[in-house]
């Protein structure tokens, strides 16, 4: 799971290196690189979305928007095409004890949430 603020200038069609891999080129690259086989990142989450990737091409999808984003704003902050879900849903908002896990556990230095 990969949390950041989502921005064109973190989410490049192409990358100068990588420190830490997704699915590189598609099905099976992971494994070409030498990484385990059937690992990989399972969601990403940023300010404006919760993404996952499509089963065969492993491809970025995403998911959920969150409260006040379009699909548009999220492919407008994105430098690659971005897959939909099926049915993208709304993002629930977090409730009163997932915030104070987030907040005190997840990211307590306020890197992330609270920005």
């Amino acid at each position: 799971m990969v949390i950041t603020p989502q921005d064109r200038k973190r989410f490049v069609e192409k990358v100068s290196f990588i420190t830490t891999p997704g699915y590189l080129d598609g099905p099976g690259a992971r494994e070409r690189a030498g990484l385990p086989a059937h690992t990989g990142p399972y969601k990403v989450i940023t300010n404006m979305a919760i993404m996952g990737y499509d089963e065969k091409t492993k491809r970025m999808r995403v998911e959920s928007i969150h409260q006040g984003y379009t699909f548009e704003q999220v492919q407008e902050n994105c430098g690659f095409p971005l897959l939909k879900a099926e049915e993208i849903i709304r993002t629930p908002p977090p409730t009163k004890d997932e915030l104070e896990i987030l907040r005190n556990q997840v990211d307590p230095n306020r890197y992330i949430i609270g920005r």
